[in-house]
């Protein structure tokens, strides 16, 4: 069975077993897990439940057995022993705090998405109440700007060939790339695609922000390994160069603009902050998203990438307005 077919079984009999404070029957096990209930057989049923129970507890996972029924205690159950599994309160300081912030805008949860909503939906038919506030941020994404983040992004995870046209950086001419991906990582504020590229037979590094196309598998799974010795940010590190560091000057308004305050080390209330930073368009990206709370004093080219970020999206408000009239 394909490997990500294996994880998300694994996922949805985690979810299964979280979802719940009472322990489950392993006939609710089946009926609750997609690939269980599909298994034709029930032998076939119990080798694969046997294997997944110790890959979960290989990984870490506290899977323990026992009765909750005081009359029928040969009625074995399952679940997750959640007092030996969730992290201890943590405090956070307020910078520590502002940090976090800062990360929520590349993660975005999807706390009941996909596979758990299917295994919430199939406990309730057996008669089992899930316990929601369990699973929020089991299943979490990365949310990114880039169209190519999303495919580049699975066909890594299934190891397929893909193929894309690419802009170049020193000519801006576009031409097609095939590709057997390696790796996702981001660096110096970009994401990149680490991988062998099958016309040059070589390893390359593709920013995500150039691919000018849509992304297509051309054949089946690589067979060739991934290099054990593969650093992906080492690598783009190797091939690209480091933005000189630079600082900003941006007024804002109020409270707004906390995460730039903090990389500033200015007061929560400073109205005026020197932001270091390396990379024009990411900078830009959240200055823009402050709207009228935030406006570039300095360096100039900082000040017309808001503005263009700005006016492209008041041309996009403006073209769904003359759509929907």
């Amino acid at each position: 069975m394909a490997a990500a077919e294996r994880t998300e079984r694994l996922l949805n009999l985690v979810i299964a077993l979280l979802s719940t404070r009472r322990r489950l029957r392993k006939d609710q096990i089946r009926q609750a897990v997609p690939q269980y209930a599909a298994a034709a057989t029930d032998e076939a049923f119990d080798r694969m439940f046997e294997r997944d129970k110790e890959e979960l507890r290989d990984l870490g996972v506290p899977l323990v057995t026992g009765s909750d029924e005081a009359w029928f205690e040969d009625e074995v159950g399952y679940r997750v022993d959640r007092d030996a599994w969730e992290l201890p309160a943590v405090d956070v300081t307020p910078a520590e705090l502002a940090v976090l912030g800062l990360a929520s805008r590349v993660w975005q949860q999807a706390s009941l998405a996909g596979p758990a909503s299917r295994a919430l939906v199939k406990l309730r038919a057996l008669g089992v109440e899930p316990d929601e506030s369990s699973l929020v941020g089991v299943e979490p994404r990365v949310r990114t700007t880039e169209p190519a983040f999303g495919p580049l992004y699975a066909a890594t995870r299934d190891r397929a060939p893909v193929a894309f046209r690419y802009r170049t950086g020193a000519t801006g001419v576009t031409a097609r790339r095939r590709v057997e991906p390696w790796a996702i990582t981001s660096c110096y504020g970009r994401w990149y695609l680490v991988g062998h590229d099958l016309d040059r037979e070589a390893p390359r590094v593709f920013r995500l922000d150039r691919v000018a196309s849509s992304v297509t598998r051309t054949g089946k799974p690589a067979t060739a390994p991934v290099p054990e010795d593969l650093d992906a940010r080492a690598l783009v590190r190797g091939r690209t160069e480091q933005p000189a560091e630079r600082t900003a000057r941006v007024r804002l308004a109020g409270r707004a603009g906390a995460g730039l305050r903090l990389r500033a080390g200015a007061a929560p209330d400073a109205g005026v902050v020197d932001v270091p930073f390396a990379d024009v368009d990411e900078l830009a990206a959240e200055v823009a998203a402050l709207g009228a709370d935030a406006v570039v004093l300095d360096p100039p080219d900082l000040r017309d990438a808001v503005a263009a970020g700005l006016r492209a999206v008041l041309a996009a408000h403006d073209d769904a307005a003359a759509v929907a009239s």
